[in-house]
This record gives structure tokens, sequence and C-alpha cells, in this order.
């Protein structure tokens, strides 16, 4: 099998020397509203990575908590992550290194399992069952299960090559190239006897049937739209980035296909009458790490890097795989000393404040969010209840999973979206679009989606595009933002008739991150948010001012009738800040944790929402501090209202359902 490997990755590409054969046509994705929606009440996560260890460096902690809540999980990798066959091991030069495709391959195949094995808390040469699993178009790939208890993993290997003799990048170029066929790697030790061919539409084909097979509630990506990044050749080459963009050419490839699946599996199951999948999408940025502040404080950081320990192995180690015992270069503590500092962040594409809550005549809560690429409704049974009926389809696909929202004076609801309005591949239109949704009535119907363009024109810079954020202004507009191309901000205003003022872009030249924080202070100015490369910068009614202290997330802001203050965690910091919008010295929130923050005031003072240490959700208002240790595991953030009856916290749970979470009224839900 080493020697049939090799020689297929010699092989690596399939020339065509005729026209390429027709393009299948690919079912196509209906914004319209009215869909039914899949509910099943189980959670199942699906990972969707280009390379052994993208999920590890990339989608943790946010994995490890699903794990840990029992979620079963299945890990696609695309690649079969052989580069050039060289293991290399740390004190040893790289043409010491002998070169062997198939066996590199499978000694990062074996890092996996040990890692895993350890995530569910198993030893980390705990043996796995190893098949073949059979998948769309007669194609086979390796399949490795493990499970213990209520935990479960199964590891899907694609293998797809990284290189071929005439291609440096394949996947990118399968992406791209209508007329390209990749042939599999055998992985030593395989239990797949016969490579495989793909092109582009097999391939996306194959990751929509796997959708179909396994039904995940919960889908993790790479991302597929990263920043524009201009460095020179050198340090380019150093930061292994492709040419002009923040991360690796496979991340991006990979994450194109994983979107056009999920495009792809909602159209089919359209197309056949059956509901629209519940899933809950999620893409995480990947060399942007490199890039940006650090987020992660050192408990949380500790505890992500260890998955690479094991994944990483050592000569040493008796694993019982011939071919390796791991990617010897990632052991130990390297991903820690690594300047690169991949590891230090875990940062999504399109940040979120959590579902869009809204409160309506009859004490009822309605929330919003975006399940199978598609905007819903959920109602809740009775007011207090915190139990939500199933999903509404409100239509707008495919959308990012992060919708921004604003009410007018007369109560109606704008809800905002950023839109995969192409994503076709092949050289064809690669595009995304701001649109809006307007309700006819106060908590009644909708009128149809409305396309509201966006900041940038052409393809390219469309996609770098940032997530909507939107505040109305007491003088009845709304003020609408989104991070830009240029890493800049850009607005448009609604006037009070309905119609819209042009894009603009914001005074200053500082480059911000994405998860934008907006809203209106007491005397009715606009402020805005942002955390960028080295202060949080702020606008006032579009005047740029005194920029905050550098943080490592996006940032959380509350007016009170005196003031705005800003809430936010210095970079890889536990320890909450809070400082005056104004300018002052910050200070302690005691509100130690990690991630994205969100806070609102009322008479009873200001609440803060966030994750602790551990990743469970706590809310704190003046000196109590409550703890979430029971229910479903939340999946990205929580949004939080303020009620007569205290504060509310109301998520999206693993199982694709809402759930809610009130601490200082606990027997009320």
């Amino acid at each position: 099998m080493l020697a049939s490997g090799a020689a297929l990755v010699l092989a690596g590409l399939t020339a065509c020397s005729v026209p390429a054969p027709p393009r299948r046509k690919a079912p196509a994705a209906d914004p319209a509203p009215g869909l039914a929606i899949a509910g099943s009440r189980r959670a199942q996560l699906m990972q969707i990575a280009a390379h052994p260890d993208d999920d590890l460096y990339f989608m943790n902690p946010d994995a490890q908590r699903l794990l840990d809540a029992g979620v079963p999980t299945v890990c696609v990798y695309v690649s079969a992550g052989e580069h050039d066959g060289k293991n290399h091991v740390p004190g040893q030069g790289r043409t010491h290194t002998p070169a062997d495709r198939p066996a590199y391959s499978s000694a990062r195949h074996q890092g996996l399992r040990q890692s895993y094995a350890e995530a569910i808390g198993l030893g980390r040469f705990t043996a796995w069952q190893k098949d073949v699993v059979s998948l769309r178009g007669g194609r086979t790939a390796e399949i490795n299960t493990l499970a213990n208890g209520a935990r479960r993993v199964e590891l899907i290997f694609l293998n797809l090559p990284m290189h071929t003799p005439r291609r440096w990048m394949a996947l990118p170029a399968l992406w791209s190239d209508r007329a390209l066929e990749l042939r599999t790697v055998l992985s030593a030790d395989s239990p797949v006897a016969k490579s495989s061919t793909y092109d582009f539409d097999q391939l996306v084909d194959v990751l929509a049937g796997l959708m179909e097979t396994y039904r995940p509630t919960v889908i993790h990506t790479l991302d597929p739209d990263p920043d524009i990044q201009h460095s020179d050749e050198k340090k380019r080459k150093f930061d292994s980035e492709q040419p002009g963009y923040s991360d690796h050419g496979d991340h991006t490839a990979v994450a194109s296909f994983s979107w056009a699946a999920m495009i792809r599996r909602v159209a089919e199951a359209d197309e056949a009458g059956s509901p629209v999948p519940a899933f809950a999408a999620t893409a995480f940025r990947g060399y942007y790490n490199r890039h940006w502040p650090k987020n992660l404080p050192t408990p949380v950081l500790r505890e992500k890097a260890a998955h690479l320990v094991p994944y990483g192995g050592d000569t040493s180690w008796q694993c019982g795989n011939p071919s390796g015992c791991g990617d010897y270069s990632v052991g130990g503590d390297r991903p820690l000393k690594n300047v690169k500092g991949w590891v230090r962040a875990t940062h999504h594409r399109h940040p979120d404040g959590g579902p869009v809550v809204v409160t309506g005549k009859d004490g009822r809560l309605t929330a919003y969010g975006v399940l199978g690429l598609r905007a819903v409704r959920w109602r809740e049974t009775a007011p207090g209840s915190g139990l939500f009926a199933e999903p509404q389809d409100l239509g707008g696909g495919p959308l990012a999973p992060a919708l921004g929202s604003a009410t007018l004076k007369d109560g109606r609801l704008l809800l905002f979206a950023l839109r995969f309005s192409a994503l076709g591949g092949h050289g064809g239109p690669n595009h995304r679009e701001l649109v809006v949704l307007e309700q006819r009535s106060p908590g009644g119907p909708f009128l149809a989606w409305k396309g509201l363009d966006g900041p940038e024109r052409g393809d390219d810079r469309s996609r770098r595009v940032g997530v909507p954020v939107a505040v109305a202004a007491p003088d009845g507009r709304v003020h609408l933002f989104v991070r830009n191309a240029d890493k800049g901000v850009s607005t448009r205003v609604r006037r009070t008739d309905g119609t819209w003022e042009r894009w603009r872009v914001l005074p200053g030249d500082a480059e911000v991150q994405d998860g934008l924080q907006a809203l209106a202070d007491a005397r009715g100015a606009v402020h805005l948010f942002a955390a960028g490369r080295d202060a949080i910068r702020h606008w006032v009614d579009g005047r740029e001012e005194k920029p905050l202290p550098v943080a490592g997330d996006p940032v959380a802001a509350v007016a009170t009738a005196a003031a705005v203050d800003v809430y936010f965690r210095g970079p890889a910091a536990a320890q909450l800040l809070k400082a005056p919008a104004a300018g002052g010295t910050p200070r302690t929130a005691s509100f130690d944790g990690y991630g994205t923050v969100t806070a609102a005031a009322d008479a009873g003072g200001t609440v803060l929402l966030g994750r602790d240490l551990r990743g469970r959700l706590q809310l704190r208002r003046g000196d109590a501090l409550h703890t979430r240790t029971q229910g479903v595991v939340p999946v990205g953030n929580a949004a939080l209202r303020l009620t007569s009856r205290g504060a509310l916290a109301v998520g999206l749970g693993a199982d694709a359902h809402p759930w809610t979470w009130r601490p200082e009224h606990p027997t009320t839900g």
C-alpha cells in the first residue's frame, strides 16, 4: 500500500486534454419564506477541516465544550495532510527527514486519534475502530470511531492531495478550475484499498451527502472569506499564507466547498419536499490569528494547547502505528512557542450577540436567528414559560449566521443579514451582499427581503464585508454599520421616510476587527465601538473620538442616564475592565472569563453576561454572580434582556433550539 500510495501521489493530477464536461446544474438556494424547518431536538456536531489539526488550532475551545457536554462529533478532513511527506522532527534538518507522503498522512491521522481519545477522557493510545465509509458517487473514505459513554467521535479522511506535481496548491485549484480532477492519497495502514478521483462538483456532493447522513445541528468550518493581507513575499511565506490574504489557501478553498455543500444540502432537501435541515453554522478565522491581539487567557489557552500535545506526539512513543505517532513538528510546547501564535486566539468570521429577542404585546418572547442558512423565528409558547415553539421560516438564504436588528419608532422590526448571493466556484461569481427584512406591522408578518448592496464593489472586496450592526436613533433614523474590505467601518442611514442614504466610510485610518457595538446614549447621540489592532476605536455621530486601550475581543458598551461605559478584556486577559467612553482610567469589573461580553442597564444597575473560564454562562448584577450549570449546551453567544422579573439570557442550543435562563428568578424559567 505504501508503494501504491506514493505512485498515486506522483500521478496526483488527472490531466485533461479534452474539453471539460458540462457542469452539473447545482440546486439553487430559494430565499422565499415559508419552508418547513426540521426539528429533532437531538444534537450533532460536524467539523470540516482542510488539514489534520485545523480543528485543534482554530475551532477549539468551542468544539471541546460541545464534546464535554456529550454532543456526538464527526470531523471531516478533506486533505490527506501529506504536504511534502516529511514528518519533521525538531532539531533535525528537513533535508535529513525522509519523504514518505502516505506515512506522513498516517502519522497525522494517528495524532488526531491520540488527541481526540484524550478529549473524551480516554488514554491517548486507546484503539479506535477503523472502517471504510461509502460516500456519494461510489467513493469511499476511511472512518475511525471511538466512544466513551455519551461521548463519541468519528474521524473521516477524504484524503485529497495537498500538492501535486503540477499544482503546488491543489485544493484552491480544484475550487477555481472547472476541468480539474484530483486523485486521493492512500495513507499508510488505511483500510481503504482503492483511490478515488474528485472534481469540483463531486467534492461538494460528497460533503453534502455527509451532511445528509449525519444531519448535524452544528457545523464548524474554516473561513471562506479571509481578510485582504498585503505582505512581501518573504513574510507571506513565513506566515504560510496565500498571496494577498490572511490564511492558508487550503483553508479558504475547503471553507468555500463547505459552504457550497451547505447550500446544496438545503436546496436538495427543498427540491425533495423535505424540511430544511436545522443547523447552525460557524466559520472560524485561521491564520488571521497571527495579525490581531490574542484573546485567550492563560487557563483557556493551556487547555486548548494541551490538545495539540498528543496530536504532535513524539518519536519515543509506542502508539502501535508504524508510520509515526503524530505530527512531530507540533509536539510538546511548540504551539505555544510558535511566534505566529495561531493557537493563542479563537475568532469567529461572523461574530454575533446571540439571537435577536423582542417582547410582544402579550408578553411572549420572540427570538430570531439563522438555521439552515435561513432566517427563522421562534415564539414563546406562553408568556414567561421560557419554552419556544418550532421555528418559522423567514427565508432570505443563504445567510451568514449573525443577524443585526433595529426597532422603528412604531414598533416594527428590521432584520439585517449578510447574504452569500453567489458562491459558484469554477472561477464564477463569488459575491456577498447586505439584505434587510422589514416588518409590516409590530409583531406581524414581514415584507419581502430587500437588497442593500454593500459598501464594496466587485466580488473580491464584497467577500471581506463584515456582519451588519444597526441601531435606531431617537430621531427615528436607523444607522447601519459594517466592517469593510479595508478593515475600516462603512455606514448607511435609513431616513424616517424609509429611504436609504448612500454608503460612506467613517473617518480614521486604523484597522478594526469585526464585532462592532452600536448604541444611542441618553442625549440621542449614536456611538460606535470597534476593537482595533492597538486600541478600541470610538465614533460619536460619525466623528472619531479619542481611542480607548486595546481589547482582545469585541467590546460591550452600555448607556446609562449619566454616561456611556465600555467593558472589555485586554489581550490574553481574563479580567474584565470598565472604562468611560469619554476617557479615563479603566477599572476592574470583577467578571473573569473569556470571549464576548454583553452589557445592559436598568434602574437596578448594570448587568453583565458572558462566559467564565470553563465556558459556562455567567451573569453579574452588582455583587451577585450567577453561573449556569444546567440545561442544553449553548452554541455561540447569548442575548441579554432586562425584564420586570429580572435579567433574562436567551441563546441557541446545540440541538438547534432556543433556551432561556433567568438566574435572578430561577423558578420562572
